[in-house]
């Protein structure tokens, strides 16, 4: 074969820790577990924002969200913005998306894919003008051809299919897509495209009960709440959860959030079952030496760390997913140690296809570290950000007690803009984290000594000069990519 396939399979809000390639055996991944041990295993991958939509346009596009645009949820991804089947030679390949989007035009083929199956019919609000809001996505049709009707009598709603039987579910629905696009495509070259929904909220799926609450372990920083010397809007997020839980999950008590985390638990099980259809279906039609096989996530989720859910915060849980790529032949499993990032995708994936890497996009090729013998470790520092908006409350701050509990530590102005402002953080290969906030709410983390980020020593003295440095190499990535936050360091 002249040209390697590309199997990209992502999901939505998993954090790494749900893998015992990163140290949790607990939860059943025996397909991806298999997928591990014959793929090159990025230790300490991060996306280049904590949420959505930003995360997933530098996924595919191999821009920074500052950069092509999308720097808040439900931003459309602009048609003159190439995602990676643009940047190859028309033709060479019959593309395929399956799954969620969240880029703008839900349920369209648009940026070079010739295949589309959506599986949400949630953002017809936000679909462009002349766009059709009467039209439903591929997975609507399924259902309703399976003799399903939508409680509205429009569209099935998120929290309605979250309560189907498995073999109607998001997951089995894309895994048997995934799976027929394989088989008709086999001998020709493709990419293909797979985004699972889950984990994703609501936390409550067909796997409910493969997890026994009372045997589910709550993070070792579960009792480390955040404190004064961490962001306002960190203390804001962790109260707005107490109050308001999630989805109609409370989370006020230890068995509440044993509660979420055995759902999220059996979510990521059951997205492993149907990656595990699609790897199948690879080796079934021969194709396991001629193709590239990623699995990653658009961000994590804190679940119960400090006592936060979800992402839109800095912290690890949120920052870091999971990312293996396994080459056509490979084998054996390799350890990649030290920080990367997402913005490397797009153009590793192009030169590990033979195809030029366009001058425009703003991460470096991983073909040499990928192609390598043995473990390896990166040595760059790594750069994420965060774009002001999609704050994670929705509507909690509108609430009044939400309000009366912050009461005495910050007036509504302060309020407004701890949980609206930008942020810029790096993590180094030395094992230092820097969030830097225009605010002048700085936290600073020795990863090595402080994994759990318990301690922030950005309020000693004596680290002012490593923040110093630190915030001149956020500066340089500034300069590089056209950032033009202010950073008061």
């Amino acid at each position: 074969m002249s040209k390697f396939n590309l199997l990209f399979i992502f999901t939505d809000e998993q954090r790494a820790d749900t893998m015992a390639a990163y140290g949790n055996p607990r939860i059943e991944m025996p397909n991806l577990n298999r997928l591990a041990s014959e793929s090159a295993i990025f230790d300490q991958a991060y996306v280049t924002q904590p949420v959505c939509t930003p995360s997933r346009s530098s996924i595919m596009t191999g821009l920074y969200p500052h950069t092509n645009g999308c720097i808040e949820n439900n931003r459309p991804l602009p048609p003159g913005v190439p995602c990676l089947p643009e940047m190859l030679a028309e033709g060479d390949y019959v593309t395929g998306y399956h799954g969620k989007w969240h880029l703008g035009d839900e349920i369209f083929p648009q940026h070079g894919f010739d295949e589309w199956r959506g599986i949400d019919d949630g953002y017809v609000k936000y679909y462009s003008p002349g766009r059709d809001r009467e039209a439903r996505s591929s997975y609507h049709h399924f259902l309703v051809e399976q003799g399903f009707r939508p409680a509205d009598g429009t569209a099935f709603h998120r929290h309605e299919v979250a309560r189907m039987p498995e073999e109607f579910s998001k997951p089995a629905f894309l895994a048997r897509e995934a799976s027929h696009f394989i088989r008709r495509n086999k001998n020709r070259p493709f990419i293909l495209f797979v985004n699972f929904f889950e984990p994703h909220m609501p936390f409550f799926g067909p796997r409910d009960d493969q997890y026994d609450p009372d045997e589910i372990p709550l993070p070792e920083s579960f009792d480390i709440l955040p404190t004064k010397e961490q962001p306002l809007k960190t203390r804001l997020f962790h109260r707005a959860h107490y109050e308001k839980g999630n989805h109609g999950l409370p989370l006020k008590t230890e068995a509440d959030w044993r509660r979420v985390i055995a759902n999220y638990w059996g979510l990521c099980s059951l997205v492993d079952t149907h990656v595990g259809t699609i790897l199948d279906t690879l080796d079934e039609c021969g194709l396991r030496e001629d193709t590239i096989v990623v699995y990653t996530s658009d961000h994590g989720d804190m679940m119960g760390s400090h006592r936060l859910l979800a992402k839109c915060v800095m912290f690890e849980e949120a920052a870091r997913v999971p990312l293996l790529v396994r080459l056509p032949e490979q084998r054996a499993p390799r350890r990649i140690w030290g920080p990367v990032s997402q913005i490397d995708l797009v153009p590793t994936l192009l030169d590990l296809m033979g195809q030029p890497i366009p001058d425009h996009v703003e991460g470096k090729s991983l073909k040499p570290v990928l192609e390598g013998t043995g473990d390896a470790k990166l040595e760059e520092s790594v750069v994420i950000e965060w774009n002001g908006p999609n704050n994670g409350f929705g509507d909690v701050l509108g609430k009044v007690s939400i309000h009366e509990s912050m009461l005495g530590l910050a007036k509504q102005e302060q309020i407004e803009r701890a949980t609206t402002d930008p942020v810029r953080s790096v993590i180094t290969p030395e094992g230092w984290k820097l969030n830097c906030s225009p605010l002048g709410e700085h936290e600073l983390y020795n990863l090595k000594d402080d994994p759990l980020e318990t301690r922030n020593l950005a309020i000693e003295p004596e680290q002012r000069s490593r923040m110093k440095e630190l915030a001149a190499r956020i500066r340089r990535w500034q300069e590089k990519t056209g950032d033009e936050v202010d950073l008061p360091i």
